[in-house]
């Protein structure tokens, strides 16, 4: 189903869904009127894959950043809409201003829900600070779901209690609960009326003397009555235990402690809460007092709870001031109760695989040129930002980076205390982060009169998030065109512009050459390289592939500047899957090469077509039954960023569905954040007796590593079971900068496995066979070749192809996934 028909589903109707998704399906059900946000990974799909689906029911937008979204937010609720605004950790602490100011009014509004997710890893967020204080200090009211199904049902909730208490509510919602699948059952449809402005606007005008009168307000009627609420509001859940040893904790975790429980035989007593300000603190005194032994606390982010069960005289055992423990899995929950898990581990170190910017992106030409002006001493500094741009620092091209917007304001203090080095550095942004907070340092460096050159990497959209529309963009997202001229607003604030194409190698070398020139001149310059995301780019001009003449190449090396190409023993260049042409543009890696010997050419010119006739794949099929089914299957699958590692799981979460599972559980969860630029994937699955979306070790039936060397990650092969199995695929797919000589080899990954029941396959060379010169249909190749071990080869083979059917369901992917199914089985 559609996220549209899902919205209209029947109440109680089972779906796996992605936390973001559940939420966002949520907020459609219980009625609420409006969402908005800026896009930070991991909160983005709720508004990206969600609620954009549904702009003929809601209002929804994008705005240009957290603190503007946040006012938009609050601009609904004035006229009487309940809002919803999406961001992560960092953008809370942008909007903060708002925020903080706007959780102190307290007349009658619409409901203002912040949902704000959390990356305690972190996987995309540059650090590690716990909201909840902030928050807790605003009077402001924080849910942290524990499951998908509350997760699914908290705006609704939310909504409540904000119109109830008026007050902001925010639902801190933890990052493995946003980017894991799990079971949901659709909650009851409603509508909400909007609420009415009894005390009109005056209530809400933030003067001196109205904030103390608020403040005390506050304090004096509002805070207590929800303290008085928060035993209802969303209740602890209480597990009971045969042991004297109790556990507090929150959120997500609550996952995690099952899992480990379940499969380690113990039990001991549980609080978990789902809302974490205020505490239902009668329900944890009454938790403490049955507990005859000592209490655990597991909390995410900093010493939270802990601190605050210390204050009122509880004793509970969490997180020394050292402790660096931000997240838990089911195997610190495990070493935290004292059960110690057994290890394999393997010998060999694991490839380091920093995330890196895609194939073809427009970037690479000047993140090359640039790193290659700091080798040569060019250049004394680079100062970065957060989105795409971040990952030129790989390539030597990136110095520093601090904030969303701030490259230039770093730029700007340091020429201010080394005037010299105004033509000698420069700040570098993505254009959608320019848009969000960066053009404010444009026109400080202008007002200050700091001469200097600020580059726009202008790709056309929110990049490193998914490609969400920015003011740059040719859209917003309701399909409007955009009216925003970036070049012109940079002009009128007084810079000098130089626009060039992004894969013009000579353009940027001169462009930049000038613009420093100018610079040591005294002039502010801004250079926009402009160059559409490549993944952004349609999909007839995505088929080009680059090809090499052997006669002509002299083995230099210079072309080596991409994943996709390689080079053979004797430094041929090899052309990988990866491999995008740039786009139809000139290729980058031709404009380095010395001789001329890359070219750009379509499959169809280089020979490349499918050497086998696909037959045609079979349309739906009727399944009967299958019973018994087993009680637990669970598989882990490894790789490379940019692989389609993701889709693996995808297909095997609608096998469990049609199975039946849907009457235990079904589990999914993933990396996401900068492992797609490149980084290593995982991606795990489970379903029938099973909580959490990170297994315990030891649980893994089978192991699945679609690139060989990551299987040699930490802990990956702890996870198998006595009796599993580990698929490696003989796929490489070399690192930035590493030698082939310090990559392991088969020889060696064999020898550290010896212990292990192990079976190599060469599923990208099968999908090649087929005619795809993606690659991408290896991971259904490999999905055929699982079908075909226990237990998952007691399934009919119906089951399976009605899966990946059901997933993928466009006529030519479906024929390819069919041929690429059938042909894993036969491997």
């Amino acid at each position: 189903m559609t996220f549209s028909d899902l919205c209209d589903a029947p109440s109680g109707t089972p779906v796996v869904l992605q936390g973001n998704i559940a939420f966002a399906l949520g907020c459609v059900r219980a009625g609420i009127h409006a969402a908005d946000g800026y896009p930070g990974t991991p909160s983005t799909e709720v508004i990206d894959r969600g609620l954009s689906q549904v702009q003929d029911r809601m209002i929804v937008g994008w705005s240009v950043n957290e603190a503007v979204a946040v006012a938009v937010g609050f601009g609904h609720t004035l006229a009487g809409n309940d809002c919803v605004v999406t961001m992560k950790i960092p953008g809370l602490f942008q909007a903060a201003d708002v925020i903080t100011s706007s959780a102190f009014y307290c007349a009658p509004r619409g409901a203002l829900i912040y949902y704000i997710a959390s990356d305690y890893t972190p996987s995309s967020t540059q650090h590690l600070l716990d909201p909840k204080a902030l928050l807790r200090s605003c009077g402001i009211p924080i849910l942290e779901p524990r499951t998908h199904q509350e997760l699914h049902e908290s705006a609704g909730l939310a909504a409540d209690i904000s119109r109830r208490f008026h007050t902001p509510v925010a639902i801190l919602a933890s990052g493995t609960l946003c980017h894991c699948e799990g079971l949901v059952r659709l909650m009851p449809t409603a509508t909400r009326p909007k609420t009415e402005l009894s005390e009109g606007f005056a209530p809400f005008v933030t003067l001196p003397a109205k904030a103390r009168v608020a403040y005390d307000r506050i304090l004096a009627e509002r805070l207590p009555a929800l303290e008085a609420a928060a035993e209802e509001i969303l209740p602890p859940v209480r597990l009971a235990g045969d042991r004297p040893v109790g556990v507090i904790t929150h959120g997500v975790n609550l996952l995690h402690v099952q899992e480990a429980c379940q499969h380690l035989g113990i039990q001991p007593h549980v609080l978990a809460l789902g809302l974490t300000n205020p505490l239902p603190w009668k329900s944890i005194e009454t938790f403490v007092a049955q507990v005859k032994g000592p209490i655990h606390v597991l909390e995410d982010g900093q010493r939270y709870l802990e601190e605050l069960l210390q204050s009122r005289g509880i004793a509970v055992s969490g997180k020394t001031p050292t402790d660096p423990t931000t997240e838990w899995s089911p195997a610190t929950v495990a070493a935290r109760l004292g059960v110690d898990l057994p290890r394999a581990g393997v010998s060999i170190a694991p490839v380091p695989r920093p995330p890196l910017i895609c194939p073809g992106c427009p970037y690479r030409l000047f993140g090359l040129i640039v790193g290659k002006m700091r080798r040569k001493g060019k250049l004394d500094a680079v100062f970065g930002d957060i989105g795409c741009n971040t990952l030129l620092h790989f390539l030597g091209a990136m110095d520093t980076v601090l904030a969303m917007g701030a490259s230039e304001g770093k730029r700007t203090g340091y020429v201010l205390a080394k005037p010299e080095a105004a033509g000698r550095c420069l700040s570098v942004l993505g254009d959608s982060t320019e848009c969000h907070s960066g053009m404010d340092a444009t026109r400080n460096a202008l007002f200050r009169h700091v001469p200097g050159v600020k580059v726009i990497l202008d790709n056309s959209w929110t990049a490193m998030t998914g490609g969400q529309p920015a003011p740059t963009s040719p859209v917003n997202l309701a399909g409007q065109s955009n009216v925003f001229d970036l070049e012109a607003s940079l002009r009128g604030h007084g810079a000098t512009v130089h626009t060039v194409d992004a894969y013009d190698k000579k353009g940027i070398e001169k462009a930049l050459q000038d613009a420093l020139q100018g610079a040591a001149d005294g002039g502010f310059h801004v250079l926009v390289v402009r160059g559409m995301c490549i993944r952004k780019v349609p999909k007839n001009r995505m088929q080009t592939r680059v090809t090499v003449d052997a006669k002509t190449c002299v083995r230099c090396g210079l072309c080596q500047i991409c994943p996709g190409l390689t080079a053979d023993a004797e430094g041929l260049p090899q052309v990988t899957p990866q491999c995008s042409g740039c786009a139809g543009n000139v290729p980058a890696c031709a404009q380095m090469c010395p001789t001329g010997a890359l070219s750009a050419h379509t499959p169809e010119a280089c020979g490349r077509t499918g050497c086998v006739e696909i037959p045609e794949a079979p349309a739906a099929r009727e399944l009967s039954p299958y019973t018994p089914l087993p009680e637990r299957l669970s598989v882990a699958v490894r790789g490379v960023g940019g692989q389609g590692n993701l889709f693996f799981g995808r297909v095997l979460t609608q096998l469990a569905f049609l199975l039946g599972y849907e009457g235990a559980n079904i589990v999914k969860g993933e990396t996401h954040g900068m492992a797609q630029m490149g980084g290593p994937v995982i991606s795990t699955f489970a379903c029938g007796t099973t909580w959490s979306p990170a297994p315990l070790p030891g649980t893994v039936h089978c192991l699945v590593a679609m690139e060989q060397a990551e299987v040699l990650r930490p802990g990956f092969v702890d996870l198998l079971t006595p009796d599993g199995t580990i698929l490696i695929a003989p796929t490489t797919i070399l690192p930035g900068g590493m030698q082939p000589e310090d990559y392991p080899s088969r020889e060696r990954i064999e020898t550290a496995l010896s212990a292990f029941t192990v079976r190599w396959v060469d599923v990208q060379a099968e999908a090649l066979r087929l005619g795809d010169v993606s690659g991408r249909s290896a991971n259904v190749v490999m999905l055929g070749v699982l079908s075909t071990l226990a237990p998952w080869n007691s399934f009919p083979v119906d089951y399976w192809l009605e899966a990946l059917r059901r997933v993928a369901p466009k006529p030519e992917v479906w024929q390819m996934n069919h041929a690429a199914f059938q042909a894993g089985r036969c491997l």
